[in-house]
Order: C-alpha cells, then sequence, then structure tokens
C-alpha cells in the first residue's frame, strides 16, 4: 500500500468515527424540538457505515457503491425535514416534486453500478457508464444545492439563525460532491487525491451538523478575525500568482527548439520582476485591506483590535519612548492608515500652533495654523474636517471662509479631528492621505470623534502633570531663594557693621582707606543683588513708563557686538509703554541664548518696528534650531535647558518680564535653519487708549 492508500485508510475512518460519535451526540443532546433531528441522526449513521465500507473494503466496491447511494438519500431526505423548521409545511409541498426527482436520480445509480460489476469487460461500455453516472450525480448534486440555497433564503431571520449551521453542512458536503465527480467526468476517472481526503471532509460536514442541532446554535457564529481573513487573502493571491505562473509555463511546453528556452527564460524574469515590485507593495495591501474590509465585513473597524493597539501606542510612556505627542498623533494615524499626521496644540492665548509630528516634518505650517474662528467652530461643533469635501465646495457649519489656504492648497492633507476635553479645544490633528485613496465616512466620524476625544484628555492630563511639577519646582525654588536672601541680607547688614566699626577703631589710615574701599564696594554689590531680587515680588517692580526702545536695543547691540557679531539691520524710533530695565533684560537674555545657539561667523541681527499697535523687536539666529516639541514643551519650562550647565530660566524669565509689561514674546524656529524670537510691546498711544476704555468700563460697571 502506496501513501495515498494510507491516506485514504486514514481518512475514512476518521470520517466514520467522526460521523457515528456526531450521530450519537445529536440523538442524545441535540435540540429536542428539531423536527429535523431524526433524519440527521439517521444520514449520519450511514454515512458512518459508508465511511467504514471505503476503509475497509475500497471505495470503488460495488458494496461501498451501494452503500454511498443510500447516504446520498438520506442527505436528500434531510434536506426536505429541514423545509418545516419554521412552519413552512407549504413550502415542502412545492420542493417535494425536486426531492423526489432528485432521490429518483439517485436510485438510477443502482443500475450503474450494476453495469459497472457485470459488463464491465465489454468494449466501450465501461466509460459510457462512468461519464453517464458521474453527469446524473453532478445533476443530484446542482439540485440539492439550490434546494439549500431556497432553504436559508426563503427562511425567517429567526429561523436563519438555527439554520445556518445545518445549511453550511448540507452545502459543504453536495459541494464536495459536484466538484469530485465534475472532475471524474472531464477526466473519465476519479481524482485519487480528492477519494483520498474524502473522509475528512465528511468529519468536517459531521461537525457543522452538530453545531447546528447544539443548543447554543442561535449565538454561534463564525467570525474570522481581519489579520486571518487577510492573511488568508495574502495565501490566495500567492496561490492564483503561482497558478498562472504554472499555466503560461505549460503554455510554453508547446513551443519547441531555443525559443521554448528562451520564452521560459523570459518568463522566469517577468515573473520575478512582478514578484519584487507588487508583492512588497504597501499599496497594493493597502488595496487588498481596504476591498476586505469593504465587502467581507459589516463594519470597516475592529473595534477591539483598534482599541488595544490605540492604548498600546498611547501607554508606552518608556524613557526611550517617543514623546506622547507624537504618540497621539501615530495613534490616530494608525486607524486610517494614514502614513503621517502633524499635531496643532493649543497655547496660552487659545490659539493653536505646531506640536509636533509622526512622519511628517517637511510640511510648511504657518505661525497660525488655523484662524480662530475655524478653532471655535472646531470648539462648538466637534467638526472633523472633510478636506476632499472642502475643497469640492461643501460645508457643514459655515467653515469654509475660514479654511487656510495651506491646507486646501497642499492635497496630500486629507482630514483634520479636533481634540475637545470637556467642550474645550485642546488641540487638532491633521492627517495625510492613504495610500489607498478612499472617501471619509460615518463609521470614520464616529470613531475619529470618539479617539480625538481621548487623545484630548491624555494631553490634558499631561499639562496639568506639568504644571504641578512646575509649581513643585517654583516652590522649591522660592524656599531656596528665601533662605539664600536671608543669609545675604545678614551677611549685609555684618559688613556694614564691620565698616562702622572700621571707621571709628581703625589706627592707620593707609589700612584704613583700603579698608573701607573693599567694605564699601561688598556693601554696594550685595545691596543691588537684593534690590533685584526683591524686584520678582510684587511690590519692588518699578512703574511702567513710556521709554524709547530704540536706544536700550542700541546700547545691547554695541555692549554683545565685542563677543560676538551682533547687528542692526532695520532701526525706526519706536516710543512703547513699559518698564525699561525689564525690557533690557529681557532682551539680553534673548540675543545671549541667540550668542550661543549660533556658530562665531554667523551673525545675530535685530530689527525694530512699528505694526501700528505694537513696537516689535526681532531677534534672528542661523544656529541650529529648535524642534517643535522643544519649543511648546522645553523652552519656557523653568529649570529645563538644551544648554550643558543650564539653569532653564532665562527664556521663561524673558517671557514673563515681557508679559508683565502687557506685551507678548513669540518663537519661530526650524532644525537646521534658525530661530527667530518677537517682543511686541504695546506703543504709548495704544497704552493710553486701552488704559482710557479700561477706565470707561470700570465707571460704567
Amino acid at each position: 500500500m502506496d501513501w495515498l492508500g494510507y491516506t485514504s485508510f486514514f481518512s475514512y475512518c476518521v470520517g466514520s468515527l467522526t460521523a457515528g460519535i456526531c450521530a450519537v451526540w445529536i440523538a442524545r443532546f441535540g435540540q429536542p424540538r428539531r423536527s429535523d433531528r431524526f433524519s440527521a441522526v439517521i444520514a449520519l449513521v450511514l454515512t458512518a457505515i459508508w465511511c467504514a465500507a471505503s476503509a475497509c473494503v475500497d471505495p470503488y466496491h460495488p458494496v461501498t457503491k451501494i452503500a454511498e447511494i443510500g447516504v446520498n438519500l438520506a442527505w436528500i431526505f434531510t434536506l426536505l425535514q429541514h423545509f418545516r423548521i419554521d412552519g413552512r409545511d407549504e413550502s415542502v409541498h412545492m420542493v417535494r416534486p425536486v426531492a423526489v426527482a432528485l432521490a429518483f436520480s439517485e436510485i438510477l445509480q443502482v443500475i450503474f453500478v450494476s453495469l459497472d460489476y457485470h459488463i464491465a469487460a465489454v468494449s466501450g461500455m465501461a466509460p459510457i457508464s462512468s461519464e453517464t453516472s458521474a453527469l446524473l450525480r453532478m445533476l443530484t448534486a446542482v439540485g440539492a444545492l439550490v434546494l439549500v440555497h431556497n432553504l436559508y433564503v426563503g427562511a425567517s431571520p429567526q429561523s436563519r439563525q438555527a439554520l445556518r449551521w445545518n445549511a453550511a453542512a448540507m452545502a459543504g458536503f453536495w459541494i464536495f460532491t459536484l466538484n469530485l465527480h465534475n472532475l471524474a467526468w472531464l477526466s473519465g476517472s476519479f481524482p485519487p487525491e480528492l477519494m483520498a481526503v474524502r473522509g475528512i471532509a465528511v468529519a468536517f460536514v459531521a461537525l457543522l451538523l452538530v453545531a447546528g442541532y447544539s443548543r447554543k446554535a442561535v449565538g454561534l457564529t463564525f467570525s474570522p478575525s481581519r489579520t486571518a481573513t487577510f492573511r488568508f487573502l495574502s495565501l490566495v493571491a500567492i496561490g492564483f500568482y503561482l497558478g498562472v505562473m504554472l499555466l503560461l509555463a505549460s503554455w510554453l511546453n508547446l513551443l519547441e527548439g531555443n525559443g521554448r528556452n528562451l520564452s521560459k527564460l523570459g518568463l522566469l524574469v517577468a515573473a520575478g520582476a512582478v514578484a519584487l515590485i507588487w508583492l512588497p507593495s504597501e499599496k497594493l495591501r493597502g488595496w487588498v485591506k481596504v476591498t476586505a474590509l469593504k465587502h467581507l465585513f459589516k463594519y470597516r473597524y475592529d473595534y477591539r483590535s483598534e482599541w488595544i493597539r490605540f492604548t498600546h501606542t498611547i501607554g508606552r510612556a518608556t524613557p526611550g519612548e517617543r514623546p506622547l505627542q507624537e504618540r497621539a498623533v501615530k495613534a490616530l494615524a494608525e486607524i486610517t492608515e494614514s502614513p503621517s499626521g502633524v499635531l496643532l496644540l493649543s497655547n496660552e492665548d487659545g490659539c493653536l500652533q505646531n506640536g509636533g509630528h509622526w512622519r511628517w516634518g517637511d510640511l510648511d505650517i504657518p505661525p497660525k495654523p488655523i484662524s480662530p474662528e475655524l478653532a471655535r467652530i472646531f470648539e462648538q461643533t466637534g467638526l472633523i474636517l472633510d478636506l476632499d469635501e472642502s475643497r469640492e465646495g461643501i460645508q457643514h457649519h459655515g467653515e469654509l471662509p475660514y479654511l487656510p489656504r495651506w491646507m486646501l492648497d497642499d492635497l496630500k492633507i486629507w482630514a483634520v479631528v479636533p481634540l475637545l476635553h470637556f467642550e474645550r479645544l485642546v488641540g487638532a490633528v491633521v492627517l495625510s492621505r492613504p495610500l489607498v485613496d478612499r472617501k471619509l465616512d460615518w463609521e470614520d466620524f464616529d470613531l475619529l470623534g470618539v479617539v480625538g476625544q481621548q487623545l484630548a484628555s491624555y494631553l490634558s492630563e499631561q499639562a496639568g502633570q506639568e504644571a504641578l511639577s512646575e509649581a513643585n519646582r517654583f516652590d522649591e525654588f522660592n524656599r531656596r531663594m528665601a533662605f539664600v536672601m536671608h543669609d545675604i541680607k545678614n551677611l549685609s547688614s555684618q559688613m556694614s557693621l564691620l565698616l562702622r566699626n572700621a571707621e571709628k577703631h581703625a589706627d592707620k589710615p593707609e589700612f584704613r582707606k583700603d579698608m573701607l574701599v573693599t567694605l564699601r564696594n561688598s556693601a554696594d554689590k550685595l545691596n543691588t543683588m537684593l534690590a533685584r531680587l526683591g524686584r520678582y515680588g510684587t511690590g519692588g517692580q518699578e512703574k511702567i513708563r513710556a521709554f524709547d526702545i530704540t536706544g536700550h536695543a542700541g546700547a545691547l547691540v554695541e555692549r554683545y557686538s565685542n563677543l560676538h557679531s551682533v547687528s542692526l539691520l532695520r532701526s525706526e524710533a519706536v516710543q512703547v509703554s513699559g518698564r525699561p530695565e525689564s525690557f533690557e533684560q529681557a532682551l539680553a537674555h534673548i540675543i545671549q541664548n541667540a550668542i550661543d545657539a549660533s556658530d562665531p561667523e554667523c551673525a545675530v541681527t535685530l530689527e525694530i518696528f512699528s505694526d501700528g499697535l505694537f513696537g516689535v523687536v526681532q531677534v534672528a539666529d542661523s544656529g541650529e534650531g529648535m524642534s517643535p516639541s522643544f519649543v511648546r514643551n522645553g523652552l519656557f519650562t523653568p529649570f529645563v535647558s538644551s544648554k550643558e550647565g543650564g539653569f532653564g530660566i532665562g527664556a521663561y524669565e524673558a517671557r514673563e518680564m515681557i508679559r508683565s509689561m502687557g506685551g507678548r514674546l513669540d518663537v519661530e524656529s526650524r532644525e537646521g535653519l534658525g530661530t527667530r524670537f518677537t517682543i511686541s510691546l504695546p506703543l504709548i498711544s495704544a497704552h493710553t487708549l486701552l488704559s482710557a476704555t479700561t477706565m470707561k468700563r470700570k465707571e460704567a460697571a
């Protein structure tokens, strides 16, 4: 016995045991109210006997073939009984003639079995008998499949839940029978491989029938995961590709001589090229995935898998991981298969600015990417912006007039998802177009809206934690500074006392003169330090007054020119309202940072002008630049510095000084290009007008 014989014996043994066990299980534990249960048990018992005969005798023996006829008649009768499951007695009367015709066709097989046994040696009769038998068996299988289709389609929705497993079992049985006899009719003999695994197919059919008669059959569903489906489709595609290549190779065998060899070589090269170009393509895999989601699943997304992946991406807060801003964009972009994205976050003034990106560092984002009106629409409506609709002139909440040109002009920008936390706009994520272009639908909008709210809560929680940590650091800093000020004050008092004693008791005129000079200088320095430290409180600040920023900025340019190349490109006489010393100190911090970030041969430039409401000072350098993440999360954060040994409070102190004068400090930076700081202080005329308006409001109140 060869390996095919061993496989056939094992297959039919498995089929016989499985069918017998399933028949006993259905008889004892199957649903007792099913009127078709008894017929199914009889069909499985006869199937078990037939498989046992095939294993012990021979699948082609006349006794085995007679047993197969009995099995098919039992399955036809079982199929007829299934039409009674939901009270469709009238349907049974309608399909009964068809079932009788199928049974008669099957009974005719007895004649062909007899012919094969008695007159097989007669010349020309055996092929005709086998082909006619196969043709009748094919007609029987086709008729049975039509009845299975009518059984399931015509059933009520409640009955379908109970019939689906039984219908699948009977459809599988007759499909295998149809294919087997179809190949036998085409080739003139039964395929030995299919005959060898026929018992395994019967075992699967029996197991499906058990699922149909289970008391939990209504709740049993076959729901393959998306991953398993995509891998199965990939295997099908690879199998189809190999089949086409084998078919072409077989056709090339019809050629002769060198042409055949050259054609085979060309086919091999072409097949390899196609495999290397198309099979690893992300766009091709994306197309297969989108097509499968569209036609094989009720919903586009596997919500469980998407939420697990989202949580895993957001929750990886290890020291070596990317910052939360980048992980937030990545988590949202992976849902829609977007290859990249950008995060816009709300700053202290409520305006959105670049807060980080994922794989989209080359996107040109202006300093003010979204207008306040569009941000207000996002906040009030939670609108998820479909840029393709906007480009077609479709709007939902009057947002078209406020859409920025940089979004509309760049066709790679696909959607904008607002991040709302307690009806407050925390930020927005700009998504790029997927590799396989498609339209956003209701399921995308629902899922992106929920995920956007979750991301907003994570970002708000991080901002709250950072603010709490900053407050704790400031508290510790204030306590230490209080101790330092106390010690300095005591030292100043002691030195002042020493100075008075020295003035009274010093004997030598020279010593007295040197001691007086030394002590007086030390006391002056300490008192100056105390006065400067005292200005950090509210009571010691100098009063706001009018001053010319050009003079103070020019003095700083002259001072730093000895250390580095600092030039004043544009200068206008601008009178602003503020504190001159605070302005000069803040500008000194910014110029010093620009010098530290620039190479020795690269100049730092200043421009001073008026924009009508504010006096503006711009400080630009061409140094290393800063990332959007550092500009937002590190530049103005106390005690966080990018310089080795830096204290990390200079930029923060400069911004707070400018703000205390009613101005603002803005920064624009690009990695590898440089940085530009912009100081804006209100003009004296604008300050006077604003003060008068404020006074009138107070009087009216």
